[in-house]
């Protein structure tokens, strides 16, 4: 059986401009609305031409204990240089989360494919 898994890139998002960066409290409060802001290019800006852009970003949340993740959100990206107008690569949203997991955000690169990041968030 082949699997996606095989191409899912990752690195320290400081060196490498694909890799989403998780904005997010490592601890929150249980049933409480916190700031989840995933960015790419935060140290190495990322182009936004009709060459070369980010497409997408997806978020998931596997809380400990669960058998699956389940996705958060998504953001899209359509203004790639058009009449000189570009789109910053930033997508937040409001979340509340029910218990201790991890969040797993992913990037997709028209050129160099899908990246991925991870982050531990405790829920108090």
């Amino acid at each position: 059986m082949k699997s996606f898994g095989k191409f899912l890139q990752s690195g320290d998002w400081k060196g490498e401009k694909h890799v989403p960066v998780i904005h997010a409290p490592e601890k929150v409060e249980s049933g409480e609305a916190f700031e989840l802001r995933i960015t790419v290019g935060d140290a190495i800006g990322h182009p936004n031409t009709l060459e070369h852009h980010i497409k997408w970003f997806k978020v998931f949340f596997h809380g400990e204990g669960d058998k699956f993740p389940v996705e958060l959100t998504n953001f899209t990206f359509d203004a790639h240089g058009e009449l000189d107008t570009t789109t910053d690569y930033v997508g937040a949203t409001q979340v509340k989360l029910p218990k201790t997991g991890t969040l797993y955000a992913m990037s997709y690169c028209n050129i160099h494919g899908v990246w991925e990041n991870t982050m531990d968030i405790t829920v108090e």
